[in-house]
C-alpha cells in the first residue's frame, strides 16, 4: 500500500462510536491506571488498526503513554508485506527482552506478522503473551481481559470471514483528518505476496455503514477523508443499494463540511474510467491515485500473477492523463523478482520515462514465507537487487526534480498537517499530494492556506504562505491543480 510507515500513536484525540471521549474518567482512574503503548509498523491500514486498537483499550480505562519504559501494556502492531518491516518488529522485541522484567509488562504483537508466524511467536520471544491478527480485533477486548485474569498467553487469530472487522471504538488520532476503511482483505493472488493470508479475503462494509461513519467523522471535525483497503477500488457494496466505487466516492464527496476525500489503494485491473470521471466531477476528491505497477516488463508481470499486461496498465495511465483535472500518479515497484533479467528491469525504467511519476515507492523483492514465488527460484543476487534499485531511485529522484521545479510559481491550498518548531515552518499537503514546507505559525495546523511555490527538490516544495486562512470555506479559487501531462 505504498510507503511503509513505523509510527507511535499520540496520547491525543478520542473518537468512540462517532462521539468525543475523554482518555479516561476520575472514577475509570480509581479503578485502573494501566497504561498502554502502541508502535506501529506498515501502511495507512496499519495505522488506521493501530487506532482501533486504541479505542478498545480507552474503553477499557486504560490510558495511553509516550514511550515503552512508562507503559504496562506493550504493543507493536505488525506489518509482513516486506521482509524488513517484519525484521524491525523482532529487533523491538529483542531490544526490549534486554530489560524484561517478568509479570511487570504485558507485551503483545499484532497485525499481519501475528497472524502470519501465530503461536510461534510466543516460542521466538517467550516475553509475548499476547499474538493477535487484524481480523481478530473486534475481539481484542476479551483477550485482554484473560490476559487481566492471569492467563500468560493468548492469541486471536481467526480469519472467519462471518466476524467483523470493524471496532466499536476507534480513537482518532487527527482531528483534522480520519482514515475510514470500506473492504478489508484481498481476493487477488499475487505470487509474492502475503496479505491473502494474514488479512483473509475481500469484506467490503455496507455503503449505508460508510457514509453514516463519515459523516460522524465529519460532524466531530475531520475535512479530510482516506477511504481504505487492501485493494480499495474492488469494492463491492454488500447492501441492498450496491453503490459501484466511484458512486461511493461520489456520496461520500457530497458530505457537507467534508474538504478532500483520498482513497489508497488501488488495484490497476479493477482500474476503469469512471473513477477519473469522478474525480474531474467532484472537487473534494483528491486529484491524486495511488496505483501500483510494480514491474514494468509483462514477463515479469505474469510470474507475479499480476491480472495485467504493461500494455493494459499504461492504456489505464492514459485515461488519468485525459482528465480535464491535472492528477499526480504514484505506484509501488519491486525490484529484483524472481527470474528478472536485466531487459526486464530496462522496461521499467523506461516506464518511469513513459509515465512520469509524481512520486514511487521502490523495494528489493524479499521472499515472504507461504507465497507462490517462495518456491521459485530467487535467480537475481542481492547485491545485484541492491544496484538496480539505486538506479531505479536516481532516475526517479531526477523524474521528480524536474517536475517540481516545474510548481515553481503556482499558488495552491494546503491542509496545513504540522508545525515544526525548531524551523518555524508549517509542513502541509495539495490536493494533488505534495508536501509544501512554508514559514508559520503553530496555530496554523488544520487550516487550509494559500502557498505559492519558491523553490522544489525531488521530494517536497518551498513556499510562502499568499492568501488568507481559509478555515473550512470553499476552495481556494486561485488554487492550481498542476501542469498538464
Amino acid at each position: 500500500m505504498g510507503q511503509d510507515l513505523v509510527q507511535i500513536l499520540p496520547a491525543t484525540s478520542v473518537s468512540a462510536l462517532g462521539q468525543p471521549q475523554p482518555a479516561s474518567s476520575p472514577a475509570r482512574e480509581q479503578t485502573c491506571q494501566k497504561s498502554f503503548y502502541i508502535e506501529t509498523f506498515g501502511c495507512q491500514m496499519n495505522v488506521h488498526d493501530s487506532e482501533k486498537v486504541a479505542g478498545v483499550l480507552l474503553a477499557k480505562g486504560y490510558r495511553p503513554v509516550e514511550d515503552s519504559a512508562s507503559a504496562d501494556l506493550i504493543l507493536y502492531n505488525t506489518c509482513s508485506i516486506r521482509e524488513k518491516a517484519a525484521q524491525k518488529v523482532f529487533s523491538r522485541l529483542g531490544a526490549f527482552k534486554k530489560g524484561y522484567r517478568g509479570d511487570a509488562k504485558t507485551i503483545g504483537v499484532l497485525g499481519c506478522v501475528a497472524q502470519q508466524e501465530g503461536t510461534r511467536i510466543f516460542d521466538r520471544a517467550p516475553q509475548v503473551s499476547l499474538v493477535c491478527g487484524s481480523a481478530s480485533y473486534a475481539s481484542l477486548g476479551g483477550l485482554i481481559d484473560r490476559l487481566e485474569r492471569g492467563e500468560r498467553r493468548v492469541s486471536g487469530l481467526s480469519l472467519d470471514t462471518d466476524e467483523c472487522f470493524e471496532t466499536e471504538l476507534t480513537r482518532r488520532d487527527h482531528p483534522y483528518r480520519a482514515y475510514l476503511t470500506i473492504i478489508e482483505g484481498c481476493n487477488r493472488a499475487c505470487s509474492y505476496c502475503v496479505v491473502p493470508k494474514t488479512r483473509g479475503p475481500e469484506r467490503s462494509r455496507p455503503s449505508g455503514r460508510i457514509l453514516a461513519e463519515a459523516r460522524r467523522l465529519v460532524n466531530e471535525g475531520a475535512t479530510e477523508i482516506q477511504l481504505l483497503g487492501q485493494t480499495v477500488n474492488s469494492y463491492h457494496d454488500s447492501s441492498p443499494s450496491r453503490l459501484s466505487f466511484s458512486e461511493l466516492l461520489l456520496r461520500v464527496a457530497e458530505i457537507p463540511g467534508l474538504r478532500r476525500l483520498r482513497f489508497t489503494t488501488s488495484h490497476p485491473s479493477d482500474f476503469s474510467s469512471d473513477i477519473v470521471q469522478a474525480i474531474d466531477a467532484q472537487p473534494v476528491l483528491c486529484n491524486h491515485i495511488h496505483l501500483p505497477v510494480q514491474s514494468g516488463s509483462s514477463r515479469v508481470l505474469e510470474r507475479m500473477r499480476r491480472t495485467y499486461t504493461r500494455e493494459e496498465y499504461l492504456e489505464k495511465i492514459g485515461c488519468v492523463r485525459k482528465a480535464q483535472r491535472a492528477i499526480s500518479v504514484s505506484t509501488d515497484i519491486i525490484v529484483g523478482f524472481c527470474g528478472e533479467t536485466e531487459d526486464d528491469f530496462e522496461q521499467t525504467l523506461g516506464l518511469l520515462d513513459l509515465v512520469q511519476y509524481d512520486q514511487v515507492f521502490s523495494f528489493k523483492y524479499s521472499v515472504r514465507p507461504r507465497t507462490e514465488a517462495g518456491s521459485m527460484e530467487d535467480t537475481v543476487p542481492d547485491e545485484e537487487k541492491g544496484q538496480r534499485l539505486t538506479v531505479l531511485q536516481e532516475k526517479q529522484r531526477q523524474i521528480q526534480l524536474r517536475r517540481n521545479q516545474g510548481l515553481i510559481g503556482r499558488e495552491y491550498e494546503v491542509l496545513v498537517e504540522n508545525f515544526q518548531a525548531k524551523l518555524g515552518q508549517c509542513v502541509g499537503r495539495t490536493s494533488d499530494n505534495h508536501v509544501i514546507n512554508f514559514p508559520g505559525e503553530p496555530g496554523w495546523t488544520g487550516n487550509y492556506l494559500g502557498v505559492k511555490v519558491m523553490s522544489a527538490g525531488p521530494n517536497s516544495l518551498v513556499g510562502v504562505r499568499t492568501g488568507g486562512n481559509n478555515g473550512s470555506g470553499n476552495e481556494n479559487p486561485n488554487a492550481d491543480d498542476g501542469p498538464r501531462h
